[in-house]
């Protein structure tokens, strides 16, 4: 069987990126080889909950996280609301389904000495790979925009009379986030540099290799990885500790939280509120160097 009608709805109707589309028919595919083997039919329309428990007692035997485990649960639901809705079928079998217990990943995020140095590493940078790779830094820092999101970033996308970034999130949802002003400076010094490739193939995306394609993931990743490298012993060192440092700097200077949900381009405060535990440490450490009544 395909899955044609629903890799539309998901794109179409949902706007889910073709990444995550590809994840969602990936597991239900994984889920359809498993009933196969086990119960001879590769119909997972008609399955029973009972078949779903099977599957995930070998995910667990398999040694597959919870957290993997509940993403792969969480694309077959999605398939069978997607059947419902469609009345192909009367009942989900996942309804009364609950996730399996994760243990909450305590993201560290860079601290602000860290980051200056990094920052004042990348001052000296003339180059057109280093100029974009102190644009990249500066970007993640000064926006919180996730790996993908700048990636994709086109020159359209920067309007510098107004000092701001137009942004694509998940589901295709834009937000504006606003740039200051040694951001814009950045910018203009790394467009300059652009000018002078050789080659460029990839007229309309900001960030390019030095042969004039669009940046990649693995290269941002990498980029990240070694500058931080340097002044940093924590064991992650990815865009994604960045974007965590963004948001936690904001709320330690007083941010409010809803301002920092839209910033992040977070469909929910439940989302945003995974950055606050830094932030509240702060907070007691201020209250126990300034309280009178304190210990210190």
């Amino acid at each position: 069987m395909t899955f044609k009608a629903f890799s539309d709805y998901l794109l179409l109707e949902r706007n889910y990126s073709k990444l995550t589309l590809k994840a969602y028919i990936n597991d239900l595919k994984e889920f359809q080889g498993f009933i196969w083997s086990q119960f001879d039919t590769d119909n997972i329309d008609t399955v029973n909950y009972q078949q779903i428990r099977n599957w995930i007692v070998h995910l667990v035997e398999s040694q597959i996280t919870n957290r993997s485990i509940n993403r792969k649960i969480s694309s077959l639901n999605t398939y069978y609301k997607f059947l419902l809705k469609t009345k192909q079928i009367t009942i989900n079998p996942l309804a009364k389904h609950k996730a399996l217990k994760v243990s909450k990943k305590v993201q560290v995020p860079f601290s602000e000495t860290e980051m200056k140095e990094v920052i004042e590493e990348l001052q000296s940078a003339k180059d057109y790979e280093g100029l974009r790779n102190r644009l990249i830094i500066e970007l993640f820092y000064a926006t919180g925009i996730r790996r993908i999101e700048l990636v994709q970033l086109k020159l359209s996308d920067v309007d510098m009379s107004n000092k701001s970034l137009k942004v694509l999130g998940k589901r295709n949802k834009e937000r504006i986030i606003p740039l200051i002003d040694s951001v814009i400076d950045t910018i203009k010094d790394y467009l300059d540099q652009r000018k002078s490739l050789e080659t460029i193939v990839d007229h309309s995306y900001l960030f390019l290799t030095k042969k004039g394609v669009k940046i990649y993931e693995t290269l941002v990743y990498r980029i990240i990885n070694d500058y931080f490298s340097k002044v940093s012993t924590k064991v992650k060192r990815s865009p994604h500790i960045l974007r965590h440092s963004f948001a936690t700097h904001l709320l330690n200077q007083g941010a409010n939280l809803n301002a920092v949900k839209e910033l992040l381009g977070h469909s929910s405060l439940a989302a945003t509120q995974v950055y606050t535990h830094n932030s509240i440490a702060e907070l007691k450490k201020v209250y126990s160097n300034t309280h009178p009544r304190s210990k210190k």
